[in-house]
């Protein structure tokens, strides 16, 4: 079933997106169509202020470029506000609870995105917050990144099935979600990771349970070369993410076998593209020749967070 012929069969059920793992595959593929169609209209200029009159609270307590940039700009085009939000800003720092601070938000917003460290705040968030709550990311989960790779998959790839995804270096919150995500809506994927840095057991547990019911096949593995053998995409990530400054040197020295560069690309298939969240280090986990080269597709997936986004507020606000 591909995205563009695909007809809902039921409403969209999700109150929140915390994660996608009580998403099912009709839901991500609702977000999907209506990215796509949202995203045509942007680019021929027809308005679609599905939100007008709509308060997004942005709360982030992580820097952030594409994170911010697509959740304000969406917002705004959709005919909303969105109101930033960060630390310093809040009285989560003079000992005010996340749940006290959700239920104020919710109050006087139509909607919450969070970008923090601990996935536990998102999910007391959630919890307290009689509005919708959008996980912006957490050191658990990146959902809205998932949503957006697998959107660019599919307009590089034209459909998920048969098709693999390959996703190589540190097993994190982008390869947590990238799981869930491809197992969710049928699309191969395998994971190469150093021992020191598989993926959490529980979450290769929930893909491995959601792929039983749609036949995606997930396949985990210390080889990067396995891990890429026969992918339609390569996909990876920085070594040492926010927060985790001092594990980079050891990172560093136990991840650059997994480096993308011109010899592990020539494992994957001819036409195979290069994926990455970004920000990225040229020369660490990828080298500039394959971040430069020509198939690499790392900037449509920075520009499709706006689409994903613009969709989900659409679905879980409007």
């Amino acid at each position: 079933m591909s995205i563009i012929t695909y007809q809902p069969t039921t409403e969209f059920a999700p109150k929140h997106c915390v994660g996608l793992s009580d998403y099912t595959k009709d839901d991500i593929y609702r977000v999907l169509k209506l990215a796509l169609g949202l995203k045509q209209r942007q680019k021929h200029g027809i308005a679609h202020k599905h939100l007008e009159g709509k308060v997004l609270a942005m709360i982030f307590a992580k820097r952030s470029t594409r994170t911010r940039v697509s959740f304000q700009t969406g917002i705004f085009q959709l005919g909303g506000t969105g109101l930033f939000l960060s630390s310093d800003d809040l009285q989560l720092g003079r000992g005010e609870t996340i749940g006290d601070t959700a239920k104020v938000l919710s109050s006087m917003c139509d909607g919450i995105m969070i970008r923090t460290f601990d996935h536990s705040d998102v999910l007391e968030l959630a919890a307290n917050s009689s509005v919708p709550v959008i996980n912006g990311l957490t050191d658990l989960l990146h959902p809205c990144q998932a949503l957006a790779d697998v959107l660019t998959f599919f307009e590089v790839k034209g459909d998920f099935a048969g098709k693999k995804l390959a996703y190589v270096g540190d097993g994190n919150n982008v390869a947590h979600s990238l799981l869930i995500a491809c197992a969710k809506i049928g699309l191969n994927i395998s994971i190469g990771c150093p021992e020191a840095h598989m993926p959490d057991k529980a979450i290769v547990k929930q893909a491995m349970e959601a792929a039983e019911k749609t036949g995606a096949r997930i396949k985990i593995t210390n080889d990067p070369k396995k891990a890429v053998e026969g992918a339609d995409a390569v996909y990876t990530d920085v070594w040492a993410s926010m927060g985790e400054e001092a594990e980079a040197e050891e990172k560093h020295s136990i991840l650059k076998q997994y480096q993308v560069n011109s010899e592990l690309m020539a494992c994957a298939n001819e036409k195979a593209v290069f994926m990455h969240c970004l920000p990225a280090h040229r020369e660490e986990e990828v080298t500039g020749e394959v971040m430069d080269g020509p198939a690499s597709v790392v900037f449509e997936q920075a520009e499709n967070r706006l689409h994903v986004q613009k969709a989900l507020m659409t679905l879980l606000m409007g």
